[in-house]
């Protein structure tokens, strides 16, 4: 099991089924056990715990079914696989989530085979920022957004909140118990480590294997 706390006596539940490679760890300034995904990752809870991610350009979609309480999030790069290229890093576990189109159905089926009903889910999205200076003739923040509210209108799920576009990147915390969201807009323009870190990923492509509310803190 992945996972590190701090908090003394403290013993983590058991995380669902296909999901024990993430990252889960005591986070002492919201005093809740917590999961940090990384883009191309997904994680769903039933235990209350909160998920964690940082966005630039790509997308994070907070799904969750309002009467079980359980629900998820993921973070994807770009909107659809074209070719048969894909994106690829050393941790990565499922390559494909890193594409919209992969994460967005991963993370409803996931919520479904919890005990789920599509009638009753909650969405919240969040990302696609315009961070990424050196891609001037292609807006990869805008895609995703195009994608994922497109996405979500042909499935008929309704978004109960948003926070999508402009220039810089965000933090989102999610509870997917409550449905809540923390979001903290990140401006400072001096840190370029979210952008060097997508433009790394974005050059990592190789061949495909065969096989609640919002509130600001």
């Amino acid at each position: 099991m992945s996972y590190t706390s701090s908090k003394q006596g403290y013993t983590p539940v058991k995380p669902i089924q296909g999901f024990e490679h993430i990252n889960r760890y005591w986070d002492k300034r919201m005093e809740v056990p917590a999961a940090k995904i990384l883009p191309g990752e997904c994680y769903v809870s039933s235990s209350g715990e909160m998920i964690s991610t940082v966005l630039g350009s790509c997308v994070a979609a907070c799904i969750r079914d309002r009467v079980k309480g359980v629900g998820g999030m993921n973070h994807f790069m770009l909107p659809v696989q074209t070719t048969d290229r894909i994106i690829s890093r050393p941790s990565s576990v499922n390559a494909e989530l890193c594409y919209g189109n992969w994460a967005m159905e991963y993370l409803i089926n996931a919520i479904l085979k919890q005990g789920g009903k599509r009638e009753r889910l909650e969405v919240k999205v969040f990302g696609g920022g315009r961070v990424l200076s050196s891609m001037t003739n292609i807006d990869i923040g805008r895609r995703n957004i195009d994608f994922v509210l497109t996405y979500l209108d042909k499935d008929g799920l309704q978004i109960s909140a948003q926070d999508l576009g402009s220039d810089y990147p965000r933090k989102v915390l999610y509870f997917p118990d409550t449905g809540a969201v923390k979001l903290k807009k990140l401006r400072t323009r001096a840190n370029n480590t979210i952008e060097k870190r997508e433009r790394e990923y974005l050059d990592s492509m190789v061949s495909k294997p065969k096989a609640g509310d919002v509130e600001l803190f």
